[in-house]
């Protein structure tokens, strides 16, 4: 098990924007993590004084985001861990579809497996429930390390070879 200060650890995002609360388990191609849906969260401070039901839905961009934290934190421990000079990027994804809306007081367990592995860039694929209910459901998501330096905007490097612009040049 990795705790919140694991996860904290291994992954760049602070609040309000830490989405995963601990890892149950981290095997070798899979992991499974845990998020609660509370009441305190900075999204539902937007609701007025008197709220419908269905406002109290947990935004599904924000249920997606604490997956892809999840496959994060399998993807840094394929990539052996801790900071290596890498940048994660997340890429593409396919086949997501939403079950069932997700609510204050639910626990979403998320569960992501390797699919696929070619050099610097994985594929996951996985579900998240509440209980024996399925909430979402990802076909694949794509994540990409690249070196940090070649993301940095302070970086000048050769021209973009689409702008023609150096890299960290405003336009």
């Amino acid at each position: 098990m990795i705790t919140s200060a694991g996860v904290r650890a291994l992954l760049p995002h602070r609040y309000p924007m830490l989405l995963v609360d601990r890892v149950l388990t981290a095997g070798a191609e899979d992991i499974r993590s845990l998020k609660a849906v509370t009441l305190n969260e900075p999204w539902y401070a937007r609701l007025g004084p008197r709220p419908a039901e269905a406002d109290f839905a947990y935004p599904e961009v924000l249920l997606v985001e604490s997956w892809t934290q999840t496959a994060g934190l399998l993807a840094r421990r394929l990539a052996g861990g801790g900071d290596d000079g890498r940048t994660m990027l997340f890429g593409s994804m396919r086949d997501v579809a939403f079950h069932r809306r997700v609510f204050p007081g639910d626990v979403v367990e998320h569960h992501a497996r390797l699919q696929r592995a070619v050099n610097d860039t994985v594929i996951f694929e996985g579900s998240s429930r509440v209980g024996d209910e399925p909430v979402l459901t990802i076909g694949a998501i794509t994540v990409a390390f690249r070196p940090r330096e070649r993301l940095d905007p302070e970086h000048t490097g050769p021209a973009h070879p689409l702008t023609g612009s150096q890299r960290g040049e405003k336009s």
